[in-house]
């Protein structure tokens, strides 16, 4: 399983790839986990996903980006995504990859990209959550921020509870809005755990303190042991339900996603779409290699 997870992830970085799959379309099973390539047919999905109660955190997904033309593109994306999540009234948030509007190309060029965009967000009153990319994109995206977080206060991010300096990350970010996750890239011993049994006692871990933490928390995770556990806990601390929320992915235990949101749990869907799906949709086979089967079944049947 090990060799498999390396595998995917391995694919997810091939920009040669990644440049192909947008001309192929959502092939390869990919539209079973991302909501489409444009604004109209994703809106379909967060419409129905509204209609059981859940709401959405969604992702006009980019990778490889590395010239400021192309950042600039991508900036307009989202841009126009935050006009049509306000035009049409539904009940979502955004998610937004630093990488994606210049991150590589240049810090501040970023943090002005990322400005203009939360700032956009604010005048809708939508939240904008800074997604949480490999471990050498950590620090620029704590540093862009805490920067944000001067003048906005519709700004968070993702803590990955498979790195060891997590604990430390929650201290300083503890008025923040903020999503805890597992992890979904491939990093090395010296900075992360690398056996599931102890991200996730991590995870548990960095949950509980978060819980009493002020800022709003989202617990995005599809582990039932997780999110039974949370329950437990919540409930033996009479944490209010308004604090938190549970998130999961687009396409990932539908069944569940709706279970919790009946039992009156705040509940968000990560709903990914555009063309640029493919390091996206290597990433969740690496995650989870049963979808292998989803993708092999789609590829006989093209």
């Amino acid at each position: 399983m090990g060799l498999t997870r390396d595998f995917f992830i391995a694919l997810s970085k091939n920009q040669l790839l990644n440049t192909g799959a947008k001309k192929w379309g959502l092939k390869l099973g990919a539209s079973k986990v991302v909501a489409g390539t444009d604004i109209d047919s994703m809106m379909k999905s967060v419409k129905e996903l509204n209609a059981n109660g859940i709401g959405a955190t969604i992702d006009n997904l980019g990778e490889f980006v590395y010239s400021k033309e192309e950042a600039l593109h991508a900036k307009e994306n989202i841009l126009a995504t935050l006009e049509a999540i306000q035009q049409r009234g539904v009940t979502a948030h955004m998610s937004v990859k630093l990488t994606q509007i210049g991150l590589d190309v240049d810090d501040k060029f970023c943090l002005e990209n990322m400005r203009e965009i939360v700032e956009a967000a604010a005048r809708y009153a939508i939240f904008i959550n800074i997604d949480m990319e490999d471990y050498s994109h950590l620090q620029q995206t704590l540093d862009i921020l805490h920067e944000l977080l001067k003048e906005y206060d519709n700004v968070g991010t993702v803590i990955q509870s498979y790195l060891y300096r997590s604990e430390k990350d929650l201290e300083n970010l503890q008025n923040a809005r903020l999503r805890l996750v597992k992890g979904a890239y491939k990093e090395i011993a010296e900075v992360s755990y690398q056996s599931k049994q102890d991200i996730d006692a991590n995870f548990l871990k960095l949950i509980k303190i978060r819980l009493q933490q002020p800022g709003f928390t989202s617990i995005a995770t599809h582990d039932h042991h997780i999110i039974d556990a949370v329950k437990q806990f919540v409930k033996e601390n009479q944490i209010p339900r308004g604090r938190f929320e549970f998130q999961m992915l687009y396409g990932f235990r539908t069944d569940m996603q709706k279970e919790l949101a009946d039992e009156g749990f705040a509940f968000t869907t990560y709903v990914p779409f555009g063309q640029d799906w493919y390091g996206y949709y290597m990433r969740r086979l690496a995650e989870r290699p049963q979808n292998i089967n989803l993708a092999l079944k789609s590829m006989v049947s093209k």
